[in-house]
């Protein structure tokens, strides 16, 4: 990725507090051969904050977080971490930050039990041999300092597992690593009533503790219960970021579908049909 002369116009904007977001990502592009995908797509994560990202199927959102995860490298602009821009060319270094994505199919294996999903890769050795103790240990420690109470046993097989319970493993899998932010990829499609509560509960917590979230949802309903701000993108540019609090579901809807919502959103294009002034 490109990081040497980043326009000054894309500079962070501090928070209240004059803190830097924990990630911000300035004027991104990202193309597939003749097609681009992101332009010039601006995020900011905040600490202890709810972070929602939401469009229309084709917005570009999946290609965005994969550009955070470092799937995807970017075909320009500027990656930020605590305020200074960082280079990143694959996964291993966003887990460096301390960037984990809980993606929709949440990568867990059914034959293994909560414990060995959550050190999956990263298992603790004592002596040359697995140090059970301590990974149970700390599997029950990071679910119950994230309040979660519906796993009976963290020697459960996740087949065993309720949806719910499933993505409560999984995000808990991704905080376990002193993770400072987490995105979460629609994490409450195809959950009933009940377990979506329990996920979104996790969620709101999960800021509170004072992690930078990022939740990609369809579901506007779920999006102003937790998130304190929201990015709108259509057609792959930042329509806009606005508070949670200062819009309607109808706005972020009008900000979805046609990249404008009243003074929000995008500056409509030129008609170049127009008659020019006399």
């Amino acid at each position: 990725m490109d990081r040497s002369t980043p326009p000054a116009a894309h500079a962070a904007n501090p928070g209240a507090d004059g803190a830097p977001p924990l990630l911000s990502l300035r004027g991104i592009d990202k193309s597939f051969g003749a097609v681009q995908v992101l332009h010039g797509v601006d995020l900011d994560v905040r600490a202890g904050e709810v972070t929602a990202l939401v469009g229309d199927n084709g917005a570009g959102k999946s290609t965005l977080v994969k550009c955070v995860a470092g799937i995807y490298t970017t075909d320009a602009g500027e990656y930020q971490f605590e305020g200074r821009p960082v280079h990143v060319s694959g996964p291993k270094d966003t887990a460096a930050l301390g960037i984990e994505v809980v993606y929709q199919d949440l990568a867990l294996c059914d034959n293994l039990d909560v414990v060995q999903n959550m050190f999956l890769g990263r298992e603790k050795k004592r002596g040359g041999v697995l140090d059970e103790t301590a990974m149970e240990e700390l599997a029950r420690q990071t679910l119950a300092s994230l309040s979660v109470r519906t796993v009976r046993s963290v020697r459960q097989l996740v087949a065993s597992l309720s949806g719910g319970q499933r993505q409560t493993v999984a995000i808990a899998k991704a905080v376990l690593w002193n993770s400072r932010v987490v995105l979460l990829d629609e994490p409450t499609a195809a959950l009933g009533v009940a377990q979506t509560r329990q996920v979104l509960d996790l969620v709101r917590r999960l800021a509170d503790n004072g992690l930078g979230v990022v939740l990609i949802s369809h579901n506007l309903n779920d999006v102003f219960e937790v998130a304190d701000s929201i990015v709108a993108l259509y057609l792959g540019r930042s329509a806009a970021t606005v508070r949670t609090r200062d819009v309607t579901s109808s706005q972020v809807v009008e900000l979805i579908t046609a990249g404008r919502s009243g003074d929000l959103g995008l500056v409509p294009a030129a008609d170049p049909t127009a008659a020019a002034p006399a």
